[in-house]
């Protein structure tokens, strides 16, 4: 079969599927008058240098809901890696809440305040990358948030001789509809040269 995203039933569930496993941006903010904390897993690294991180959520203008509008609004937030430990909070934290409520304290997640930035970010996330706001862009029926990573923090018992090692990182991906994956079956491959 062939076609327009259109002819597979919907090009969000064509892409989403087909885009797998898809890393998750646990994205932290600080709003009036709550925190916030919401996964989004249309994310990926878009520059090394500078470090830049993008997440793509749904919407935009009036209809941003609280991350990404906290995120334009004061320019400051954390992007938490998900792993396999925190995805059961993680999937909480997916659930609409009024804007008043701290997402945090509704989920039971503990929050640590930050080095740099004016947002809280998880505490026990084995990853942690405080983050400016570089740009956002509207593109179609989304909003793509770039993040300038300023400062990063890294859990002792994920690094080997001082660097992230992903054998160490639990980290989870997100599929379609409600299905994830762990990376447990890892393989190397020699890049030719």
């Amino acid at each position: 079969m062939e076609g327009s995203p259109t002819e597979f039933g919907s090009p969000y569930r064509l892409l989403s599927g087909a885009v797998v496993p898809r890393p998750i941006a646990w994205v932290s903010s600080r709003g009036e008058p709550a925190d916030n904390l919401a996964p989004y897993s249309f994310f990926t690294v878009a520059s090394i240098d500078p470090p830049i991180l993008v997440f793509a959520p749904v919407g935009h203008g009036d209809s941003l809901k609280d991350t990404p509008r906290n995120a334009i609004e004061h320019g400051e937030f954390v992007v938490n890696i998900v792993t396999e430990d925190l995805v059961e909070a993680m999937n909480q934290t997916a659930a609409t809440v009024p804007a008043d409520v701290d997402e945090f304290d509704h989920v039971g997640i503990e929050k640590a305040e930050s080095t740099v930035v004016n947002a809280p970010r998880v505490a026990d996330a084995h990853v942690s990358f405080e983050c400016t706001l570089y740009d956002s862009m509207e593109v179609g029926s989304s909003t793509l948030i770039l993040a300038e990573v300023v400062h990063a923090h890294v859990a002792d018992d994920v690094l080997t001789d001082g660097k992230l090692d992903t054998k160490k990182l639990d980290a989870v991906g997100r599929l379609a509809g409600s299905e994830y994956a762990k990376l447990t079956d890892r393989f190397e491959l020699v890049r030719p040269s």
